[in-house]
């Protein structure tokens, strides 16, 4: 590494010079160079993002591209005395403007009566105003005409990151590019490459640490990594970095997750101590485990969370090891808690007490049934159907007979569940003589579907859509509507794989699973259960209300006060 007065930043030494270096944003490079070779090169643009994406730097590269000596092509040569001139900012043609400190309207003046003249040496006198939405408002008025008509040999280019504070009138009159936030393994890959060309002896972990710290900045990441390499030096450890940013260790983290969904309050406890010895600020390390709560819980709820989660390859399989087979809804609850514990450390004089009690409270949660697996049981015995697997607290009970309903004082029964007339082949019971060593298997479809919901709910809620087209013992062949999620989701080798391990453990005996796609409300196909339902509850609807009209109250309320009935809810 260079050692001399003159030391050089990374942010600067390592700066984009091409469209090809500008890391995450491939976007705005390829449009802007399909611009170029098209001839096509706007008189205006605006480069909106955060800070430390690529905006400045851009404007530049998109200038040498204008001016290069060798012609205007996608990619300028950085070796022409025109491109290094723009490089170094010793440029006569092309302005960087600070729209912070030049923000008046005089100017703006001077820049609009100089463009006037034709450049000294290059193709463009080539305008960049930085943090433009500093101007003031007689400022934009002033530039307005210049904008919408600049002379043949202008070009402005203007970068800000609050496009918001700009009049309509000026974003109007440009081509606009919004710069994304630079994914966390770009940002990764690009410290790895500047680690390799200074020689520093770096692990992905570490650069990782680092590349957090940017949040999505290339600017700020590589600040961070000068600072942890004036630090350190050529080698760099974990601890090191952890120590000079102040961030969380990932596995104190981990490890504190998993003595909360253990129910280790000892654990819980010493975690919090420990996060108290290293001096880590309560508030942060409270968010940082929010952060992690909710990588969690998005690992469990996707099938692609590295579509939707800004980790690193490695980050991403440590957290699949840690989530395990967690259910999402137990992760959303804990989830909750820290939440809401984070708005009360904000005003709190004693932060560790407050996370403290959001860890044990999280740690000594039980687990619960879904309410919607509880309502559907609830219905399908009053219903009469098929007999469904017991509660886990009812093992061994016998089953309770179905109640009669009670309404506004009389007695109706409930009608008894009546097989339909024509052929059901998917609902056959699968005999028990076949899963001597599974007495309690589940039988018919809607107990298997009720079994793999407590299984698995996100197999199970795609059940719950299919048609049962075939059930017996070895197979079950299952129909869902042409063109439908369901089906899309249900043709996936993950689900099939887990709805034959699910009946394989329900009946003990190897079944294929056969997908098929089906004509959506077709009489060949019986319903699902989620149509079943569905049609279950609007005829349940239909009787409570001719049950509620009729009544004597209800027709003496209605005469006595004038009134109709607008809506009927169960509760």
């Amino acid at each position: 590494m260079s050692t001399g007065t003159h030391y050089e930043v990374l942010a600067r030494k390592y700066r984009p010079q091409t469209f090809s270096e500008l890391a995450g944003q491939e976007h705005v490079s390829r449009t802007l160079q399909n611009a170029i070779d098209s001839g096509r090169v706007a008189h205006a643009f605006l480069f909106t993002g955060a800070r430390g994406v690529g905006k400045t730097s851009t404007a530049r590269i998109m200038a040498k591209t204008l001016n290069c000596e060798r012609g205007v092509t996608h990619e300028p040569c950085n070796v022409c005395p025109q491109c290094i001139e723009i490089t170094k900012g010793t440029s006569t043609d092309v302005f960087e403007i600070d729209g912070a400190s030049n923000n008046g309207v005089d100017d703006v003046r001077d820049l609009r009566d100089n463009i006037k003249y034709l450049p000294s040496h290059s193709r463009y006198r080539i305008i960049i105003i930085d943090e433009v939405h500093m101007l003031s408002t007689n400022a934009f008025n002033a530039l307005l005409k210049t904008l919408e008509e600049p002379p043949e040999h202008v070009k402005f280019i203007f970068a800000t990151t609050e496009p918001h504070k700009l009049p309509v009138t000026i974003l109007s009159r440009c081509q606009r590019f919004d710069f994304k936030r630079v994914t966390l393994p770009k940002i990764i890959s690009r410290l790895r490459e500047i680690a390799d060309k200074e020689s520093v002896t770096v692990n992905d972990s570490s650069l990782a640490l680092i590349a957090r710290k940017g949040d999505g900045s290339m600017r700020d990441s590589l600040t961070a990594f000068d600072q942890v390499l004036a630090f350190c030096g050529n080698k760099i450890s974990d601890e090191d970095v952890m120590t000079l940013l102040g961030t969380v260790d990932r596995r104190l983290l981990a490890e504190l997750s998993a003595a909360v969904f253990n129910g280790d309050t000892q654990g819980v406890l010493e975690g919090i101590k420990r996060v108290d010895q290293v001096g880590y600020n309560m508030r942060q390390f409270g968010q940082e485990l929010i952060e992690h709560f909710r990588n969690l819980l998005v690992i469990r709820s996707v099938k692609k969370p590295e579509a939707i989660l800004d980790l690193a390859a490695a980050e991403l399989d440590e957290l699949r090891i840690q989530a395990g087979s967690m259910a999402p809804q137990d992760i959303q609850r804990r989830l909750t808690l820290l939440i809401k514990a984070d708005a009360e450390m904000a005003y709190a004089s004693f932060p560790r007490l407050i996370i403290e009690m959001a860890l044990l409270k999280a740690a000594l949660l039980t687990p619960v049934i879904p309410i919607q697996e509880l309502i559907d049981k609830i219905k399908l015995l009053e219903a009469g159907a098929v007999h469904t697997p017991s509660l886990p607290w009812e093992t061994g009970r016998p089953a309770p007979a179905p109640p009669a309903a009670q309404r506004a004082g009389t007695v109706r029964e409930v009608p008894q569940f009546t097989p339909p007339t024509q052929p059901q082949p998917a609902v056959q019971t699968v005999p028990v003589a076949a899963m001597p060593h599974n007495p309690d298997a589940h039988q018919g479809w809607g107990g298997f579907v009720s079994f793999v919901i407590g299984k698995n709910p996100a197999i199970g809620s795609i059940l719950e859509h299919g048609s049962p087209l075939k059930q017996e013992q070895g197979l079950i062949e299952v129909g869902f509507p042409a063109d439908s999620y369901y089906l899309t989701a249900a043709q996936d080798s993950e689900f099939i794989s887990g709805v034959q391990s699910l009946a394989f453990e329900s009946s003990g005996v190897e079944t294929t699973i056969k997908i098929k796609s089906i004509t959506p409300n077709s009489a060949d196909s019986p319903m699902s259960l989620a149509e079943k339902k569905k049609s279950d509850d609007k005829r349940r609807l239909e009787e409570l209300r001719q049950e509620v009209e009729t009544h004597p109250l209800v027709k003496e309320a209605k005469r006595v006060f004038g009134s109709t009935i607008t809506d009927i809810r169960t509760y």
